[in-house]
């Protein structure tokens, strides 16, 4: 498999950074993308990642879903960001999972993929892969998502505690894994799928087409004292937590440009100040999410040239 990726001319990737509600925005950017190229995104990308909200995302587009069709479930989002207690959130969060994903596996999806979760025990990524070229080594041992089924990898990628409790996954080999949102170790996880790329597929840096995209940076939501999320916010573990994913994919994004200068890239993750744009990872208003998927689609406008030279359209 990696002989045959390293002869093509072009390797498109797909990276999807994580940010909650705020994948709105990332929908604004791919609905243009996909109405560009004229037709599914999975086949257009040879491999698609993605972080939290954005391996939601990603993982229904490898599946050959729409974005439109993608944006119809996000609607629902509001239901599960609105609730008050951390196990009411997973739960919700994993009733959604299970409607969309239903038993599905590897079989269902139809291009490659990445899927960034962070295991709590071991403080090291642990990423959903479905091809054996992507293994890093252990080949013989290679079972595609771990035998873990895509719902499951999906909550897991989007556990962001203390929002949301950790996920336990069980593998085919029988091992219970706790798992975490894979915003603490790679919110933006470009440079996981550039890896999978020149290290294991084989593909020249040259020769691969990196389209990267955020959820935009928004003001920080002002709370009102009868605002529960009000009190949420008030919690240190929670602030540090939005800091730590904010930090963690600018500092992503300035060591890919650093390590892989000479890489076709575009990223697209504008930041935003009016104060009418404040958001965080929990927002549930339907109104202001919407708002956030037309900047998606202004941000993508401002940068259509570079996108379409990139993927070649």
């Amino acid at each position: 498999m990696a002989r045959k990726q390293a002869q093509r001319k072009s390797f498109k990737i797909l990276s999807l950074d994580g940010g909650g509600a705020k994948g709105f925005y990332t929908l604004g950017v791919l609905a243009e993308v996909e109405a560009a190229v004229g037709k599914p995104l999975a086949e257009i990308f040879d491999l698609i990642y993605g972080t939290s909200t954005g391996s939601i995302i990603g993982t229904l587009l490898a599946t050959g879903m729409s974005v439109e069709e993608i944006h119809t479930i996000y609607k629902r989002v509001p239901t599960v960001m609105k609730q008050r207690s951390r196990s009411a959130k997973t739960a919700a969060l994993a009733k959604i999972a299970q409607e969309i994903f239903k038993n599905s596996g590897h079989e269902a999806l139809k291009t490659g993929i990445g899927i960034v979760t962070t295991n709590w025990q071991t403080e090291r990524p642990m990423i959903f892969k479905a091809d054996v070229a992507q293994a890093h080594g252990r080949e013989a041992s290679f079972i595609p998502l771990f035998g873990v089924k895509l719902r499951d990898a999906v909550q897991a990628s989007c556990s962001a505690f203390p929002f949301f409790e950790l996920k336990t996954v069980t593998t085919a080999q029988g091992h219970n894994i706790l798992l975490g949102d894979g915003g603490f170790c790679a919110n933006n996880p470009s440079l996981y799928a550039v890896a999978d790329a020149t290290e294991a597929f084989g593909i020249g840096r040259k020769n691969i087409a990196l389209l990267s995209i955020g959820c935009g940076v928004y003001p920080t939501p002002i709370k009102t004292i009868t605002d529960f999320s009000y009190w949420s916010t008030k919690l240190l573990s929670v602030q540090l937590l939005q800091k730590v994913l904010e930090v963690n994919t600018q500092s992503l994004e300035q060591l890919g440009n650093v390590l892989f200068s000479d890489l076709p890239m575009v990223r697209i993750n504008d930041r935003f100040s009016k104060p009418e744009l404040a958001t965080d990872l929990l927002e549930h208003n339907l109104t202001k999410l919407n708002i956030l998927r037309q900047q998606g689609s202004i941000s993508y406008g401002e940068r259509e040239k570079d996108v379409r030279a990139l993927l070649g359209i």
